[in-house]
């Protein structure tokens, strides 16, 4: 699959409100919504995220509605997976390594690279706190069970901090997890042809265009 993300001036500068408009109006939406894995975990939120670039950033909203909101962790580079989690995983144009953009409804952010799942390096708090964050959710720790909740969460990621630039096409995916929800789920916006659930495997990645 292949997303073309586009060009939109002056994306840093927007509040969440603002962005999530333009980005409805003027962004790449993908959907998140392939269940890898139904017979294990066939629960099924809906969720999209929608995209735009403006030669700097990278800006990436996600819309989700589902069972249940779980948001434990309250400090960057925890467990987030864990929590009600969207994600974006992308390679490195310029070498095997890939890096990891995971966070909570609550705007709790971790952030990782490495060739594969073992070893890992966490970003350090320089890159955490480059990283604008938004989200509808505040409050945590917390956990909702039983009810229906809606909620956006999404990060402004300078382009440099994974090596691209406009132009380029690179290989990514995005997801959504909670590994320790209520109801829990594991999808995917590239299919992922493995036994178990594991997003750590580029080799299932889509593609995204950074469109001038």
């Amino acid at each position: 699959m292949t997303l073309h993300i586009p060009y939109i001036e002056g994306l840093d500068k927007l509040s969440l409100t603002s962005l999530d408009l333009t980005l409805e109006e003027h962004g790449a939406k993908a959907d998140i919504n392939r269940v890898n894995w139904p017979e294990g975990f066939p629960y099924k939120p809906a969720c999209y995220v929608a995209a735009a670039h403006d030669g700097e950033n990278l800006a990436l909203l996600f819309h989700v509605r589902g069972l249940d909101l779980r948001a434990m962790e309250t400090e960057d580079n925890g467990r987030m997976w864990e929590d009600s989690c969207v994600e974006f995983f992308v390679q490195d144009p310029a070498g095997d390594k890939y890096y990891n953009f995971e966070l909570n409804c609550a705007g709790v952010l971790l952030a990782c690279e490495g060739a594969g799942r073992e070893g890992r390096l966490r970003r350090d708090a320089s890159v955490l706190g480059a990283i604008k964050r938004y989200s509808t959710i505040e409050g945590a720790p917390f956990q909702i069970l039983g009810d229906i909740c809606t909620w956006s969460a999404g990060m402004l990621i300078p382009l440099r901090f994974f090596g691209a630039a406009p132009g380029q096409t690179l290989r990514a995916n995005f997801y959504k997890c909670g590994d320790r929800t209520a109801h829990v789920h594991f999808l995917s916006w590239n299919p992922i042809d493995l036994p178990k659930p594991d997003f750590h495997r580029p080799e299932f990645f889509g593609e995204i265009t950074l469109d001038k």
